[in-house]
């Protein structure tokens, strides 16, 4: 199967519709988003792209805003001074899914990795999305951590 071609480039301002369209677009998404982009996914996405060592990345296909990822690079004092690089909110619109696009998405996001001299890159999925557990399994990634989350109440 040859794979779609894929745009993939920096997140815009005028992508925050379609971008938080793509976060809600599942079981799980449609109960954490807010459907629109309101105040405070404007101000995320303003630090966002303000910081050289975060990229909101923007798939498109024919204009349409299909697939996206955050990629952040982190220094670190382990594996002497390491760099590495986080993948979060990977996801691809679902009448696309399984036809190559998250794989496309992927290996950019790992060779920018790799330019960027990291020596990982890592990153968490749900445990309720299975389907993304063996899609990262497939592309090599191994799941070695078990990972803690604690959701804060703001004031």
């Amino acid at each position: 199967m040859t794979a779609p071609a894929l745009s993939i480039r920096p997140a815009r301002t005028e992508d925050l519709p379609a971008l938080i369209a793509l976060y809600a677009d599942d079981d799980l998404g449609r109960t954490r988003e807010a459907g629109t982009p309101d105040p405070a996914y404007q101000s995320a996405f303003a630090v966002i792209d303000a910081d050289p060592n975060h990229m909101l990345l923007v798939g498109e296909q024919d204009g349409r805003a299909v697939a996206t990822l955050l990629l952040s690079f982190l220094p670190g004092l382990s594996r002497h001074g390491a760099w590495r690089a986080q993948i979060e909110s990977m996801r691809v619109a679902s009448d696309l899914r399984g036809h190559g696009l998250g794989q496309l998405l992927l290996d950019w996001a790992l060779a920018e990795a790799r330019r960027r001299g990291c020596a990982l890159v890592q990153l968490t999925s749900d445990r309720s999305r299975p389907a993304a557990h063996r899609f990262y399994e497939r592309a090599g990634f191994e799941a070695t951590h078990l990972g803690y989350k604690m959701t804060l109440e703001t004031p």
